[in-house]
């Protein structure tokens, strides 16, 4: 009888786990009201450079992400002509869990949850109430010339950017957080994890286009702009990124 009542307790904790989840999916991507996000910004590194760059962080500088979004949901003819609203918290103290580098289907799993629980304790913003929490680790480019890999959760809705301290960077930094917000909306990645290119056609932002090569605009979730058949390069800011028609169907701006 008890073993019972267990396997019925955990049955009811899985369908409200899984009906949570739809929910929050069918509403993130209903795109009835504008999708608020919050960016959290944290000093990765510990350098005090870094510290000063992160305090003086505005909601002007992600300005981009909000008009990016805006200018493609006109492109696509969405009706909700102001998909996302951006603003910035206070400065997070702690760390999020390191993920797992070649873990197995378990260990991300468990990350996955670890997170969500790091994010539920440490995501304090005096405002509205977020629906994708985007949290930012900030490095200065004088110590460090490559990062981590970036990361967006569906489940949870939540982001975890690695970025540069630098106003030099600070239009590729919201190219990457673009790219992780779309990753939280259900979007996938459109190119080849072996060699970063852009796939065909689906990471090409103009794939009709004669000749292909260069092409003008990166695919955001190619994150690219391919020049020729092995050669693309990052774009320098969202002004030149487009999300593509498989994005836009992942993200529901078009059947």
């Amino acid at each position: 009888m008890f073993r019972a009542i267990r396997i019925v307790i955990l049955l009811f904790i899985l369908i409200n786990v899984a009906l949570g989840t739809w929910l929050t999916r069918v509403r993130s991507t209903s795109w009835e009201q504008p999708l608020r996000m919050v960016v959290f910004p944290i000093n990765g590194d510990g350098l005090s450079g870094t510290h000063d760059y992160v305090r003086a962080l505005t909601r002007e500088d992600f300005q981009a992400i909000d008009d990016f979004m805006g200018s493609e949901a006109q492109r696509y003819d969405l009706h909700q002509r102001d998909p996302l609203d951006v603003f910035v918290a206070d400065p997070v103290e702690a760390l999020p869990p390191a993920a797992p580098h070649g873990g197995n289907l378990l260990q991300v799993a468990l990350w996955s949850l670890r997170l969500r629980y790091w994010a539920w304790r440490h995501a304090d913003y005096d405002g509205p109430d977020p629906d994708v929490r985007m949290f930012v680790l900030y490095h200065d480019p004088a110590h460090v010339d490559r990062l981590p890999h970036s990361l967006g959760l569906q489940k949870g809705l939540i982001g975890v950017v690695y970025a540069f301290a630098s106003p030099a960077q600070a239009q590729q930094n919201n190219v990457v957080i673009a790219h992780e917000l779309l990753h939280t909306l259900g979007a996938t990645d459109k190119y080849d994890s072996a060699s970063n290119q852009p796939s065909y056609p689906d990471g090409f932002a103009e794939p009709d286009k004669t000749p292909l090569y260069p092409q003008r605009f990166a695919e955001i979730m190619a994150g690219r702009i391919p020049l020729d058949a092995g050669r693309a390069d990052m774009p320098a800011n969202l002004e030149i990124a487009l999300i593509g028609s498989a994005t836009a169907r992942e993200i529901r701006w078009r059947d």
